[in-house]
């Protein structure tokens, strides 16, 4: 038996990789694990507020670790907090941690190499399953979420508070990877077979978070666009 946390982001990929460890009978799962911003009291990148969290997570039936971090920390002071919680975990009985990576190798050997220095393993239950496939189960398995952060690069402002759906998937872009791997969205989880009920929700105000990027001799005006969920 592994005994282990997860990684969990309130989003889709998430939600998947949850869904997958509750169902492997070699796998004690006894807490998640999600990275918050300490500034903003949000979800790191997807930008869901705390209060949003807990009231998700209360419908899971798991203890939450809230992991703080600094706004836009620099990849030390991240590896010292990440690590510091590791250690935490690891003295409290876990040997594996669970993330819902795809197919992004060099991340997923930066984690392992992280785990590694505090004697712990990375397991990823979605890994390398072609992502419309992936898509496709989530949707036919009753999940259910929304669009709630935005790469404008990616995709236009009409793909903020998307459902996602089947139409959802045959209408992306074909540059833009089906499950967003690469960053082109991410995604707030509301309902599914891992929920005991769905989570209550509304959509709020749009915030634009720009980011510049050299374009050959130019710069292009790109950016992150927030959906609040409330």
């Amino acid at each position: 038996m592994k005994n282990a946390v997860l990684f969990w982001s309130a989003g889709k990929d998430s939600a998947m990789a949850l869904h997958k460890v509750l169902q492997d009978g070699e796998i004690n799962l006894s807490a998640l694990v999600c990275t918050l911003n300490k500034e903003f009291k949000r979800v790191s990148m997807h930008g869901i507020s705390e209060q949003v969290l807990d009231r998700q997570v209360a419908q899971l039936d798991l203890p939450l670790i809230k992991m703080w971090v600094p706004n836009e920390p620099d990849n030390n002071l991240y590896e010292e907090i990440f690590l510091e919680t590791c250690l935490n975990l690891k003295n409290g009985g876990t040997d594996t941690i669970v993330f819902g990576d795809i197919f992004l190798d060099d991340l997923r050997e930066y984690r392992e190499r992280l785990l590694a220095r505090v004697g712990l393993k990375a397991y990823f239950p979605l890994w390398k399953a072609p992502t419309k496939q992936l898509m496709n189960e989530f949707v036919e398995s009753g999940f259910e979420a929304i669009t709630c952060c935005l790469n404008t690069g990616s995709l236009d402002n009409e793909w903020i508070g998307r459902v996602l759906d089947q139409d959802f998937i045959t209408g992306l872009p074909e540059a833009v990877d089906p499950c967003g791997e690469n960053g082109e969205f991410h995604t707030f989880c509301y309902a599914g077979p891992i929920f005991k009920n769905s989570v209550p929700y509304q959509t709020g105000e749009l915030v634009f978070k720009p980011l510049m990027i050299k374009s050959g001799n130019e710069s292009v005006e790109s950016g992150f666009l927030y959906m609040d969920i409330l």
